[in-house]
Protein backbone atom coordinates (compact mmCIF):
# COMPACT_ATOMS: atom_id res chain seq x y z
CA UNK A 1 0.00 0.00 0.00
CA UNK A 2 1.09 3.19 -1.23
CA UNK A 3 1.93 5.97 1.88
CA UNK A 4 1.26 9.54 0.39
CA UNK A 5 2.31 11.20 3.55
CA UNK A 6 6.13 12.83 3.89
CA UNK A 7 8.35 10.51 5.54
CA UNK A 8 9.03 11.46 9.25
CA UNK A 9 12.94 11.80 9.92
CA UNK A 10 14.17 9.19 12.26
CA UNK A 11 14.82 11.21 15.33
CA UNK A 12 18.03 9.36 16.37
CA UNK A 13 18.98 10.83 12.93
CA UNK A 14 18.50 14.47 13.43
CA UNK A 15 21.04 17.02 15.34
CA UNK A 16 18.10 18.26 18.17
CA UNK A 17 19.87 21.71 18.68
CA UNK A 18 20.27 22.78 15.00
CA UNK A 19 23.83 23.21 15.99
CA UNK A 20 26.44 20.98 17.40
CA UNK A 21 27.45 22.57 20.97
CA UNK A 22 30.94 23.96 21.22
CA UNK A 23 32.82 21.97 23.22
CA UNK A 24 35.46 25.17 24.40
CA UNK A 25 32.25 26.70 25.77
CA UNK A 26 31.10 24.34 27.10
CA UNK A 27 33.97 23.05 29.15
CA UNK A 28 34.38 26.40 29.89
CA UNK A 29 31.14 27.24 32.04
CA UNK A 30 31.45 23.67 33.51
CA UNK A 31 34.36 24.73 34.56
CA UNK A 32 32.96 27.88 36.02
CA UNK A 33 30.10 26.20 37.45
CA UNK A 34 32.29 23.98 39.21
CA UNK A 35 34.21 26.34 40.95
CA UNK A 36 31.42 28.50 42.11
CA UNK A 37 29.75 25.41 43.45
CA UNK A 38 32.77 24.55 45.68
CA UNK A 39 32.95 27.69 46.61
CA UNK A 40 29.23 28.16 47.75
CA UNK A 41 29.86 24.88 49.55
CA UNK A 42 32.63 26.13 51.89
CA UNK A 43 31.12 29.43 52.49
CA UNK A 44 28.11 27.66 53.65
CA UNK A 45 29.69 25.55 55.96
CA UNK A 46 32.21 27.89 57.18
CA UNK A 47 29.18 30.56 57.85
CA UNK A 48 27.01 27.97 59.18
CA UNK A 49 24.32 29.30 56.11
CA UNK A 50 22.51 25.41 55.33
CA UNK A 51 20.40 27.28 53.57
CA UNK A 52 22.48 27.85 50.80
CA UNK A 53 23.04 24.26 50.37
CA UNK A 54 19.66 24.16 48.68
CA UNK A 55 20.08 27.44 46.99
CA UNK A 56 23.27 28.44 45.60
CA UNK A 57 25.28 25.17 45.81
CA UNK A 58 21.93 23.28 44.66
CA UNK A 59 21.80 25.76 41.39
CA UNK A 60 25.61 25.47 40.87
CA UNK A 61 25.25 22.00 40.43
CA UNK A 62 22.52 21.93 38.40
CA UNK A 63 24.12 24.14 36.02
CA UNK A 64 27.31 21.47 36.50
CA UNK A 65 24.53 18.61 34.89
CA UNK A 66 22.84 20.60 32.25
CA UNK A 67 26.25 22.20 30.70
CA UNK A 68 28.04 18.53 30.93
CA UNK A 69 24.90 17.15 29.30
CA UNK A 70 25.71 19.75 26.22
CA UNK A 71 29.14 19.30 26.57
CA UNK A 72 28.34 15.29 25.90
CA UNK A 73 26.49 16.36 22.57
CA UNK A 74 29.13 18.07 21.29
CA UNK A 75 30.34 14.65 20.74
CA UNK A 76 27.48 13.20 20.24
CA UNK A 77 25.29 15.93 18.68
CA UNK A 78 22.58 13.11 17.33
CA UNK A 79 22.26 11.47 20.48
CA UNK A 80 18.76 12.16 22.43
CA UNK A 81 19.87 11.63 25.84
CA UNK A 82 22.28 14.75 26.78
CA UNK A 83 19.58 16.95 25.11
CA UNK A 84 17.18 15.91 27.28
CA UNK A 85 19.27 16.02 30.17
CA UNK A 86 20.23 19.69 28.96
CA UNK A 87 16.48 20.77 28.61
CA UNK A 88 15.02 19.64 31.58
CA UNK A 89 18.16 20.93 33.86
CA UNK A 90 19.15 24.12 32.33
CA UNK A 91 15.37 25.28 32.54
CA UNK A 92 15.07 24.87 36.46
CA UNK A 93 18.91 25.16 37.21
CA UNK A 94 18.65 29.23 37.99
CA UNK A 95 15.47 28.77 40.46
CA UNK A 96 17.14 28.32 43.42
CA UNK A 97 19.00 31.46 42.75
CA UNK A 98 15.83 32.81 42.93
CA UNK A 99 15.20 31.42 46.17
CA UNK A 100 18.39 32.95 47.26
CA UNK A 101 17.35 36.13 46.27
CA UNK A 102 14.26 36.02 48.28
CA UNK A 103 15.62 35.10 51.54
CA UNK A 104 18.13 37.76 51.59
CA UNK A 105 15.76 40.38 51.18
CA UNK A 106 13.77 39.16 54.18
CA UNK A 107 17.44 39.11 55.95
CA UNK A 108 18.19 42.63 54.79
CA UNK A 109 14.26 43.96 55.72
CA UNK A 110 15.27 42.24 59.35
CA UNK A 111 17.87 44.65 59.63
CA UNK A 112 16.57 47.44 58.26
CA UNK A 113 13.34 47.47 59.89
CA UNK A 114 10.42 45.11 59.10
CA UNK A 115 7.74 47.87 59.11
CA UNK A 116 9.30 49.92 55.70
CA UNK A 117 7.70 46.37 54.02
CA UNK A 118 4.06 45.06 53.23
CA UNK A 119 4.68 41.49 54.05
CA UNK A 120 6.90 40.63 57.24
CA UNK A 121 10.37 38.70 56.43
CA UNK A 122 8.62 35.11 57.20
CA UNK A 123 6.33 36.35 54.62
CA UNK A 124 8.02 37.00 52.14
CA UNK A 125 10.11 33.80 52.12
CA UNK A 126 6.71 31.97 52.34
CA UNK A 127 5.10 33.54 49.57
CA UNK A 128 7.80 34.23 46.95
CA UNK A 129 9.49 30.48 47.88
CA UNK A 130 6.36 28.77 47.20
CA UNK A 131 5.75 30.45 43.81
CA UNK A 132 9.35 29.55 43.06
CA UNK A 133 8.69 25.75 43.74
CA UNK A 134 5.77 26.27 41.62
CA UNK A 135 7.57 27.42 38.66
CA UNK A 136 10.88 25.16 39.31
CA UNK A 137 7.89 21.82 39.07
CA UNK A 138 6.30 23.47 36.04
CA UNK A 139 9.22 24.08 34.02
CA UNK A 140 10.53 20.45 35.11
CA UNK A 141 6.99 18.73 34.05
CA UNK A 142 7.41 20.55 30.86
CA UNK A 143 11.14 19.57 30.18
CA UNK A 144 10.55 16.46 31.26
CA UNK A 145 7.55 15.97 28.25
CA UNK A 146 9.11 18.09 25.48
CA UNK A 147 12.77 15.90 25.99
CA UNK A 148 10.57 12.63 26.02
CA UNK A 149 8.23 13.05 23.03
CA UNK A 150 10.97 13.82 20.89
CA UNK A 151 9.15 12.71 17.05
CA UNK A 152 5.89 13.65 18.50
CA UNK A 153 5.51 17.52 17.87
CA UNK A 154 2.29 17.92 19.68
CA UNK A 155 3.44 16.54 22.41
CA UNK A 156 6.93 18.73 22.16
CA UNK A 157 4.52 21.36 21.70
CA UNK A 158 2.46 20.68 25.14
CA UNK A 159 5.95 20.08 27.39
CA UNK A 160 7.37 23.18 25.67
CA UNK A 161 4.14 25.56 26.75
CA UNK A 162 4.09 23.91 30.13
CA UNK A 163 7.83 25.15 30.48
CA UNK A 164 6.62 28.73 29.14
CA UNK A 165 3.82 28.97 31.87
CA UNK A 166 6.39 28.27 34.46
CA UNK A 167 8.98 30.70 33.34
CA UNK A 168 6.15 33.25 32.84
CA UNK A 169 4.87 32.70 36.72
CA UNK A 170 8.63 32.75 37.55
CA UNK A 171 9.04 35.68 35.55
CA UNK A 172 5.76 37.35 37.36
CA UNK A 173 6.70 36.34 40.64
CA UNK A 174 10.10 38.38 40.36
CA UNK A 175 8.70 41.42 39.07
CA UNK A 176 6.44 41.66 41.94
CA UNK A 177 9.14 40.98 44.23
CA UNK A 178 11.01 43.65 42.39
CA UNK A 179 8.02 45.77 42.75
CA UNK A 180 7.40 45.12 46.79
CA UNK A 181 12.09 45.19 46.75
CA UNK A 182 12.03 48.76 45.35
CA UNK A 183 9.18 49.89 47.29
CA UNK A 184 10.81 48.79 50.59
CA UNK A 185 13.57 50.44 50.16
CA UNK A 186 12.30 54.28 48.51
CA UNK A 187 10.17 53.78 52.19
CA UNK A 188 13.61 52.81 54.02
CA UNK A 189 15.20 56.03 52.92
CA UNK A 190 12.62 58.24 53.03
CA UNK A 191 11.56 56.65 56.57
CA UNK A 192 7.66 56.59 55.70
CA UNK A 193 7.18 52.94 56.92
CA UNK A 194 4.06 50.54 55.58
CA UNK A 195 3.06 49.29 58.76
CA UNK A 196 3.18 50.52 62.53
CA UNK A 197 6.63 49.30 63.97
CA UNK A 198 6.11 46.08 65.90
CA UNK A 199 6.92 46.70 69.89
CA UNK A 200 10.53 45.54 71.20
CA UNK A 201 9.69 43.08 74.56
CA UNK A 202 12.90 44.59 75.43
CA UNK A 203 11.91 48.35 75.29
CA UNK A 204 12.16 49.29 78.50
CA UNK A 205 15.76 47.87 79.11
CA UNK A 206 17.51 48.30 75.68
CA UNK A 207 17.80 50.79 72.64
CA UNK A 208 15.28 49.52 69.93
CA UNK A 209 16.39 51.61 66.81
CA UNK A 210 12.96 51.13 64.36
CA UNK A 211 15.28 52.24 61.51
CA UNK A 212 18.29 49.99 61.16
CA UNK A 213 21.99 51.69 60.52
CA UNK A 214 22.87 51.42 56.66
CA UNK A 215 26.22 50.44 57.02
CA UNK A 216 28.80 49.38 54.28
CA UNK A 217 28.09 46.63 54.81
CA UNK A 218 24.78 46.47 54.21
CA UNK A 219 25.13 48.42 51.19
CA UNK A 220 27.20 45.99 49.65
CA UNK A 221 24.87 43.43 50.40
CA UNK A 222 21.71 45.36 48.74
CA UNK A 223 23.76 46.12 45.62
CA UNK A 224 24.62 41.91 45.40
CA UNK A 225 20.38 41.19 45.54
CA UNK A 226 19.87 44.15 43.19
CA UNK A 227 22.90 42.74 40.77
CA UNK A 228 21.53 38.66 40.62
CA UNK A 229 18.14 40.03 40.10
CA UNK A 230 19.03 41.89 37.11
CA UNK A 231 21.14 38.91 35.67
CA UNK A 232 18.43 36.46 36.53
CA UNK A 233 15.46 38.42 34.60
CA UNK A 234 17.22 38.63 31.78
CA UNK A 235 17.96 35.48 31.63
CA UNK A 236 13.81 34.67 32.93
CA UNK A 237 13.17 37.13 29.50
CA UNK A 238 15.14 35.41 27.32
CA UNK A 239 14.21 32.05 27.98
CA UNK A 240 10.35 33.31 27.67
CA UNK A 241 10.87 35.15 24.49
CA UNK A 242 13.09 31.37 23.29
CA UNK A 243 9.63 29.25 24.55
CA UNK A 244 7.70 31.50 22.60
CA UNK A 245 9.26 31.29 19.36
CA UNK A 246 9.32 27.99 19.24
CA UNK A 247 11.54 24.61 19.30
CA UNK A 248 12.43 24.96 15.91
CA UNK A 249 12.55 28.80 16.18
CA UNK A 250 15.79 30.79 15.36
CA UNK A 251 16.30 31.74 18.74
CA UNK A 252 16.64 28.27 20.28
CA UNK A 253 18.62 27.42 17.49
CA UNK A 254 21.34 30.02 17.74
CA UNK A 255 24.11 28.52 20.10
CA UNK A 256 25.23 32.33 21.04
CA UNK A 257 21.98 33.38 22.16
CA UNK A 258 21.96 30.87 25.24
CA UNK A 259 25.74 31.06 25.79
CA UNK A 260 25.18 34.54 26.82
CA UNK A 261 21.71 34.73 28.05
CA UNK A 262 21.79 31.95 30.10
CA UNK A 263 25.07 30.72 30.77
CA UNK A 264 26.81 34.03 30.93
CA UNK A 265 23.47 35.41 33.27
CA UNK A 266 24.04 32.95 35.55
CA UNK A 267 27.62 32.83 35.80
CA UNK A 268 27.17 36.58 36.76
CA UNK A 269 24.43 35.95 39.43
CA UNK A 270 26.46 32.93 41.16
CA UNK A 271 29.80 34.42 41.22
CA UNK A 272 27.69 37.76 42.33
CA UNK A 273 26.81 35.90 45.59
CA UNK A 274 30.15 34.46 45.81
CA UNK A 275 32.11 37.65 45.95
CA UNK A 276 29.42 39.70 48.01
CA UNK A 277 28.08 37.08 50.26
CA UNK A 278 25.62 37.53 53.06
CA UNK A 279 28.29 35.51 55.47
CA UNK A 280 30.77 38.68 55.71
CA UNK A 281 28.49 41.19 54.58
CA UNK A 282 25.72 40.08 56.91
CA UNK A 283 26.90 38.24 59.75
CA UNK A 284 28.80 41.02 61.22
CA UNK A 285 25.62 43.01 61.17
CA UNK A 286 23.71 40.74 63.10
CA UNK A 287 26.66 41.02 65.62
CA UNK A 288 26.69 44.67 66.65
CA UNK A 289 26.79 45.11 70.20
CA UNK A 290 23.47 45.81 71.96
CA UNK A 291 23.48 48.88 75.00
CA UNK A 292 21.45 48.45 77.32
CA UNK A 293 19.87 51.34 79.60
CA UNK A 294 20.88 49.57 82.49
CA UNK A 295 24.67 49.60 81.94
CA UNK A 296 24.12 53.14 82.44
CA UNK A 297 24.14 54.80 85.92
CA UNK A 298 22.30 58.53 85.76
CA UNK A 299 24.93 59.44 88.62
CA UNK A 300 27.91 57.98 87.22
CA UNK A 301 30.11 60.31 85.23
CA UNK A 302 29.98 58.80 81.26
CA UNK A 303 33.47 57.42 81.60
CA UNK A 304 32.55 55.05 84.31
CA UNK A 305 29.15 54.27 82.18
CA UNK A 306 31.75 53.43 79.34
CA UNK A 307 33.28 50.74 81.57
CA UNK A 308 29.92 49.15 82.58
CA UNK A 309 28.98 47.97 79.09
CA UNK A 310 28.17 45.05 78.08
CA UNK A 311 28.28 43.35 74.78
CA UNK A 312 26.11 40.41 74.00
CA UNK A 313 26.56 39.26 77.37
CA UNK A 314 30.55 39.99 77.91
CA UNK A 315 31.85 42.99 79.79
CA UNK A 316 33.30 45.15 77.50
CA UNK A 317 36.62 46.36 78.18
CA UNK A 318 38.40 49.71 78.16
CA UNK A 319 40.13 49.58 75.01
CA UNK A 320 36.67 48.15 72.98
CA UNK A 321 34.61 51.16 75.11
CA UNK A 322 37.21 53.81 73.97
Amino acid sequence: MNNTESPVQDPSQQNLYGYVPDRDVCIIFVVLFSVSAAIHLAEAVYWRMSWLFATAVFAGVAEIVGWAARLWSSYSPFAQDPYIMQLCVTIIAPSPLVAALFILFGRISERLGEHYGRLSPMWYSIIFLTCDIISLVTQGVGGGIAGSSIGNQSDVDLGGNIMLAGIIFQLASISIFVLLMGEYFIRYLTDRPARKPKKDPAAEESYSFSRGEMTPRMRLMIISVLAMTVFLVIRSVYRMIELIDGFTGKIIQTEIYFNIFDGAMVVCAIYTLNVLHPGWLLERVYREPQVALRDFSPSASPRASLLSLNVKGRPVTMGEAE
